[in-house]
């Protein structure tokens, strides 16, 4: 087998690695308690994130604001799945406001906006048209 040259100690280089995106998904590379990367580009207020396109400022800044409004909104993305990042901290909204997807019969998980940036990482490779709506506080 051939070394590269002036490597004549055979001695083990290590290798970069780049990930690459050939299906140019939308990737969450960051998030923190006050912020969520997408592709590299920092956001530093909610946002929702799909495969497909990133909808910046999304006009959720706490959970308390959510409305079914803003779920029914959702909807016209088509998404599979609804991952609802509620902030720092994992907080439920009442019901009433999830119903437009529960009425739609969409998934939806409820968890606190870093855990949901991880699972979107998870469905988004798995090929689901997942959709990511994260309150970034």
């Amino acid at each position: 087998m051939p070394y590269p040259p002036g490597n004549e100690s055979h001695e083990v280089l290590p290798v970069k690695l780049h990930l690459s995106r050939p299906d140019a998904a939308n990737q969450i590379t960051a998030c923190g308690q006050q912020f969520v990367a997408v592709n590299g580009v920092r956001y530093q207020r909610s946002l929702l994130v799909m495969p497909d396109a990133i909808v910046p400022d999304w006009p959720v800044a706490q959970l308390a604001a959510l409305t079914a409004a803003h779920i029914e909104a959702l909807l016209a993305s088509r998404p599979e799945v609804v991952l609802l990042g509620t902030g720092a901290q994992l907080t439920f909204p009442p019901a009433a406001v999830l119903r437009p997807l529960i009425d739609a019969g969409i998934g939806y998980e409820i968890m606190d906006t870093g855990a949901a940036c991880r699972t979107y990482a998870i469905l988004m490779g798995e090929g689901r048209r997942v959709l990511a709506a994260l309150i970034v506080a």
